[in-house]
């Protein structure tokens, strides 16, 4: 019987420890293949690698109809592009998820 992604703390620690920053540039070519995908600063990007590395449909499909979570645009690859923006990156394989950098409040 597969784990609920609430309750599953060792995958849960595993894709915090492969998760970091990266550089648009570094990341071009899986955009070029169609295997980067989105996720807006209001989720935690490891919870949403953790739901989709369960298959959680539901979740995903909630979250894609809220513009949450959706592959990269042209636009937004452009712009990380124009700027080499760093990302924070996790990968769940086939896809690697992107989620731009929190901006500090003031």
């Amino acid at each position: 019987m597969k784990t609920k992604p609430e309750n599953d703390t060792e995958l849960h620690d595993k894709i915090n420890q492969e998760t970091a920053r990266i550089r648009w540039s570094e990341l071009e070519r899986h955009f070029a293949a169609g295997n980067v995908v989105y996720v807006s600063e209001e989720l935690d990007l490891i919870n949403v690698a953790l739901h989709i590395s369960h298959d959680d449909a539901d979740s995903v499909k909630r979250w894609m109809a809220e513009g949450k979570v959706a592959k990269v645009s042209d636009v937004q690859a452009r712009t990380w592009q124009d700027t080499d923006a760093s990302v924070w990156a996790s990968v769940v394989s086939p896809f690697v998820l992107v989620q731009p950098k929190k901006k500090k409040l003031h």
